[in-house]
């Protein structure tokens, strides 16, 4: 008979096991349909997990930081399950939520091109319309090594093996996808919506690592609603207009060269405008009693070693 603690003091007895999602729906129609996890003594945990003991409780709301994150986990496993349906020999590795949004690292030969995530994106679309449920299951961690291996997922077999032995392995299943993860997740796909917009692919080696396998990284953005995902988009378009380098060559103050990447070619406007922006930090810097001292450019590398 467990007895549930809420945020405002209150206390609820139940006479079973209970889950956050049928607290929240005998709190209020409102929080059932905004909650996406359940914070059970400071943890995160998924809406179906049941609660057998007594424990503080706290219903976590899709636009709360807790929420959007894990709106932005849950994007990433659709992103996996999406790219994996539509190309099946794709391997996948690890994807994580991430500052305003998410990514997902493949092993793939042929390279996405943009038509490609406009095509990854509508099938997320999708799998959310198909509003499967995502079920959390505990392995054994060698039975999962095994299992990702007869897949074909040497990347998540590798991960898996490099958990100590005896220590449980939670997956998550969603449809015919299935992932390693800690959790939590949200109790299905349709939950997440469709606030989230794919953005574009770059490399990344495995395990970070450069002298292994270069994978390819696609990223995305997901947000509680689609007014949250418009606003953000919005600043995206502005933050464009402002672009350094782009206007770097509008008012003619700099460019670059293919032959000196990332070097600066001041133009004589915007070298004057380095200039007075160095005078103005001396003096600042005067006064607030720093003195100036110089370095050299290049030394041996030992020096940070």
């Amino acid at each position: 008979m467990p007895t549930i603690t809420l945020p405002d003091g209150s206390e609820r007895q139940y006479d079973d096991a209970i889950t956050g999602a049928q607290i929240a729906d005998g709190i209020g129609a409102g929080l059932a349909r905004a909650a996406v996890a359940v914070r059970v003594n400071g943890e995160l945990w998924d809406l179906t997990r049941d609660i057998e003991s007594d424990a503080s409780v706290e219903i976590v709301v899709r636009d709360s930081d807790d929420g959007v994150e894990l709106l932005r986990h849950d994007a990433a496993h659709v992103l996996a399950e999406a790219v994996k349906e539509l190309w099946p020999e794709t391997q996948v590795t690890i994807g994580p939520a991430i500052e305003n949004g998410f990514y997902y690292d493949f092993a793939r030969e042929e390279p996405f091109t943009d038509a490609d995530l406009e095509t990854i994106e509508a099938r997320m679309k999708e799998i959310v319309d198909r509003d499967e449920a995502v079920e959390r299951e505990v392995w054994n961690r060698d039975e999962a090594v095994e299992f990702f291996r007869d897949m074909g997922e040497e990347y998540k077999a590798e991960i898996i093996a490099s958990i100590p032995s005896g220590e449980p392995i939670s997956l998550y299943r969603q449809g015919e996808f299935i992932d390693l993860c800690r959790g939590p997740h949200l109790p299905s796909t349709g939950k997440l919506g469709k606030a989230f917009k794919l953005t574009h692919v770059s490399g990344a080696y495995w395990r970070g690592d450069s002298n292994n396998e270069m994978l390819q990284r696609v990223y995305g953005t997901a947000w509680s609603s689609d007014k949250a995902l418009r606003k953000y988009l919005h600043m995206l378009e502005e933050a464009e207009k402002r672009d350094h380098r782009k206007l770097g060559r509008i008012m003619d103050l700099f460019h670059f060269q293919e032959e000196a990447p990332g070097a600066v070619f001041w133009h004589p406007k915007g070298w004057n405008m380095f200039l007075s922006l160095t005078a103005y930090t001396r003096e600042r810097n005067e006064e607030a009693g720093y003195q100036e001292v110089n370095t050299p450019e290049m030394v041996s590398r030992t020096l940070w070693e």
